[in-house]
């Protein structure tokens, strides 16, 4: 049983982490691990700044923090709890909800989601990996059926891509993205980016891939059965993508930021250790995420 759950326990991150001194260490090692370079001149060489951790350098005096240029910039809440609800997203077979979230660490419902937003974010990282050999491509619709709203008729419904790598009788890697309409606008860059261009790709019979398999040599569109046996993999995960959004978190907003987690946590369902390091290292390489950037997010 010790050999299958090698993932870093609550004991060992609280030993490592006691206080926000830990985190601040361990954020510049991260940081600079190969070493210091000042962002303005250049420069290699380094002093002591005004706070701890911090690094100026010795031609421009420009002061650098361990959190400045990374996902950790400008958090207005304690260090320690960031890295809890990093511990907890990362660690969780399903996830964690914000009102979870702010339930076990003290904090307001509204600053949980935003820092959760911001490590969805670091989770998006895993998507950029093209997906190669045999690929299954399907669309589908999350959300509520038809409702009236002042006598006229309201869809809720959002539209999804999403594209499964197979290997052997099984499932590799997905990738998922929310479109604003099943049209080659939408459909042809999800496909262009996200698929290897040496992949098999295989997909039902809609106009808008049948019109593209003459500008993609390698998409196969066929015919769906009654039963849709042809592309059961994409309909399993689907259905398990559905089920999780519900359990988990009742709605997702701003869908495809909860995209990115399902798909994280599905590609690295495999890996028993080293989850919480990995995310924490893609927040101190990832950029700045500002409020009003996720607020902001349209689908494509």
């Amino acid at each position: 049983m010790e050999a299958k759950f090698k993932s870093l326990s609550i004991f060992e991150f609280q030993t490592r982490f006691p206080g926000e001194e830990n985190c601040y260490a361990y954020l510049a090692e991260l940081k600079w691990s190969n070493g210091y370079g000042c962002k303005k001149c250049g420069h290699k060489h380094y002093c002591n700044g005004v706070k701890t951790h911090d690094r100026q350098c010795t031609r421009c005096n420009y002061l650098e923090s361990p959190t400045s240029g990374t996902i950790f910039h400008k958090v207005k809440f304690p260090i320690l709890k960031a890295f809890w609800i990093i511990y907890y997203l990362s660690t969780s077979k399903k996830g964690m909800s914000s009102t979870e979230l702010s339930r076990k660490l003290q904090l307001r419902q509204k600053t949980c989601w935003l820092f959760r937003m911001k490590v969805l974010q670091a989770m998006a990282l895993d998507t950029e990996l093209p997906l190669e050999g045999k690929v299954e491509l399907n669309g589908c619709e999350l959300g509520h059926k038809k409702k009236r709203i002042k006598h006229a008729k309201q869809n809720s419904k959002s539209l999804i891509i999403i594209a499964i790598e197979k290997k052997g009788k099984g499932i590799s890697r997905i990738n998922a993205q929310h479109i604003s309409g099943y049209d080659k606008k939408n459909i042809q860059p999800f496909i262009l980016n996200k698929i290897g261009h040496k992949a098999t790709i295989k997909t039902n019979a809609w106009s808008t891939f049948q019109a593209m398999s003459k500008e993609i040599p390698n998409l196969k569109s066929n015919k769906m059965r009654e039963n849709g046996a042809h592309l059961w993999l994409t309909h399993r995960v689907m259905n398990s993508l559905s089920s999780w959004l519900r359990g988990i978190h009742g709605h997702a907003r701003h869908l495809q930021f909860y995209l990115n987690e399902y798909c994280y946590r599905f590609n690295c369902h495999l890996m028993k250790e080293g989850l919480f390091e990995k995310l924490i290292y893609r927040m101190v390489q990832h950029k700045p995420t500002p409020y009003k950037y996720i607020i902001a997010y349209q689908p494509t």
